[in-house]
Formats: structure tokens, sequence, C-alpha cells
């Protein structure tokens, strides 16, 4: 089931369990203008709200991902300068934190082109599945600024301190094979099978065991500034908590019976 997409903005399907949100402006390699990531951020919030939803895709119509911050919504310099702060502020901070306290895996599938804060928004899903026409490049220092939308504090994380200055500070893209080389993407998956491989892989996250996925984001998130004692203390709380779920005690009984587990996401 698929709504119609707004101009511009993002397509919303509901495939069973999954939902997928694309970015809708092709023909600007999906670039990010006011009205489609008010969109997305709402697309999210709604998704929070929904327990039928148990994976969401984000993903770009056309060839490419997403090329960053649209550019030509400002008509000059001037009006961009004076505008970066606020941009940052009320259009990103609220989506990607949305993003990252989403109790739900948020698969990137990067179908294309993915530059600048199109970048930051891959890194600020919780797994990056790659076609292998993807392309790459933080492309910030292109024009003078500052990796932002997160970028600074995913990249190390994900591919080390030296690999995310080097991205960071050189403009040349990379493709997908390198991308893997380095940890950006967790796969890559030909480009004529991509949708189809991404629905599968999808559909098998979908079917796990939500709550149990979700504490493992949260514990994951929780990590990336605790000391050891804290996160073990971390993992008790989230563990007790898991442990209390209905997909659990299915496990268990699974285990017992010796079949497969049928994961309700309770």
């Amino acid at each position: 089931m698929s709504a119609a997409p707004a101009p511009d903005t993002i397509a919303i399907e509901v495939e069973g369990a999954v939902t997928t949100l694309t970015l809708n402006r092709p023909q600007a390699l999906n670039a990010l203008t006011g009205p489609l990531m008010t969109e997305l951020t709402r697309a999210v919030a709604a998704i929070a709200e929904d327990p039928r939803v148990r994976c969401v895709v984000l993903t770009g119509a056309g060839r490419g991902f997403c090329s960053g911050q649209a550019l030509d919504e400002y008509p000059d310099v001037d009006a961009l300068t004076g505008s970066i702060g606020p941009i940052l502020r009320e259009r990103y901070l609220p989506l990607l934190r949305r993003l990252r306290d989403l109790d739900r895996p948020v698969v990137a599938a990067v179908n294309g082109v993915t530059a600048g804060a199109g970048l930051s928004l891959a890194l600020a899903c919780d797994l990056r599945l790659a076609s292998d026409a993807a392309t790459f490049t933080c492309g910030f220092s292109r024009v003078g600024l500052v990796p932002d939308a997160g970028a600074t504090f995913f990249l190390p994380r994900v591919v080390g301190h030296g690999r995310a200055f080097e991205l960071a500070c050189r403009p040349e893209r990379i493709d997908a094979a390198e991308a893997l080389r380095l940890g950006l993407v967790n796969q890559v998956l030909p480009a004529a099978s991509f949708p189809e491989a991404v629905r599968a892989f999808a559909a098998d996250l979908a079917s796990g065991p939500t709550r149990a996925l979700a504490l493992t984001k949260q514990a994951l998130n929780h990590s990336l500034e605790a000391t050891l004692e804290e996160q073990l203390e971390m993992e008790l709380t989230c563990q007790q908590l898991a442990a209390q779920t209905d997909d659990f005690r299915e496990a268990i009984a699974a285990f017992r019976s010796r079949r497969p587990p049928r994961f309700g996401g309770r």
C-alpha cells in the first residue's frame, strides 16, 4: 500500500511490517529542501507511534540516494550564510534525533549518489545497504564548509578517526566497494536486484524480536558515551526488559519444541 507522494517531498510505502520512506526529488538527486525534511520528520514521528511498523527503510528515487542540502533554495550566498545555523537547528537536528531515538531498526538503502548531508542522513540510520552503483562523498570541503548534520559524530564511530578525517577533508567520491572495505556500509548488492534484496532484508528484520532489537539499539546508542561500568548497568536493565517480552517467551517455547520462533514484535 502506498500513498501518493507530495511533489518534491517523500513517498511512503507500507508492505507488511516494513515502511519505506523514499526521498522524492529525483530531478535534483533528492537534495534536501525545507518541505522534504518537514515531511520526512513528520513521517518518522508517525512511525514512532505506530506499533505495526517493525522496520523502516530510507531510500531515494531515481539515481540518487541524497545529494545533500539543496543550495538552490537560497538566491545568493549571503542568504545562505545567514540561514545555515537555523537550517541545522530547525530541520536537521529534529530529524536526526527522531531517527536515532526510533525504537525500530532503520535501514538506509543507498541506491546511488550520496553526498554531504545525504551521507550524514545515511550514517544516522542503523544499517546501510548499498547498490553497487552507489557513490559516496562527504563533500563539505568542496564548498568550504565543515561536515554537519551529525557527520562528525557518526563518521569516526563508523570508520575510525583517521578514515573519517580523510573522507571529511578530501572531496573525492568513493564507490560502493571502497565504502564496504572502509566499513561505511554493511553490504553491497547488485543494482539490478537492489530493491528486491532490500525488501527481503527489511522483511527479515521486521520478523525479528522487535522489542529486543529496540533495546539493542538503545544500548548501543548509550555505549557511545558510557564508561564500562555504566554500559554494564545499561545491559542489565535492557536484558531485564527483554526477558519480560512475549517474544522472549515465544523463543523459549520454540527452542523447547524444536521449531523456529514466530516473533510478534511484542
